[in-house]
């Protein structure tokens, strides 16, 4: 019986304060305080006149305009100081104006490939019967000729 007592002085607790909300919300506000006399903003300096270490405070306003806000921007970023390549970008260095490869380590290079893709080198032509002729080769399908075949 007492939780149920409780229960309605909550909830009528509850009500009443919801009541009150609704009603300072509905209550008109007076003219005197509903129209603030927006404060008249000082008066930008000229953009050409900028320099690196002058003010941009003012311009950073969000009353100023964007096109106004942007040129400010432009002319602070034209400083040297923020024009400067980072060392530790890894895409900021220009390698297109590089050294080419020398001539020996290309050699070096196809020999290398030639080695590891196991091609013939192209030979000078020789007469047929100083190279020996291949040889058959049995074929066999054991199961460990065929899991050899698959991982070679």
């Amino acid at each position: 019986m007492s939780e149920e007592k409780n229960r309605e002085a909550f909830l009528g607790r509850w009500s009443r304060l919801k009541q009150q909300k609704v009603q300072e919300e509905a209550k008109p506000v007076p003219a005197a305080e509903s129209r603030a006399e927006p404060v008249p903003a000082a008066p930008l300096p000229e953009i050409e006149d900028l320099k690196p270490d002058s003010d941009f405070k003012p311009f950073m306003d969000p009353n100023v305009d964007a096109g106004t806000r942007r040129s400010a921007l432009k002319m602070l970023f034209t400083d040297a100081h923020f024009n400067t390549v980072d060392p530790f970008e890894p895409y900021s260095i220009d390698l297109t104006g590089e050294d080419p490869i020398p001539e020996a380590m290309l050699k070096t290079l196809e020999h290398a490939k030639r080695m590891l893709s196991q091609e013939k080198p192209p030979q000078a032509s020789a007469p047929a019967e100083a190279q020996p002729s291949p040889q058959p080769q049995a074929e066999s399908t054991g199961p460990e000729d065929v899991a050899g075949k698959q991982d070679a």
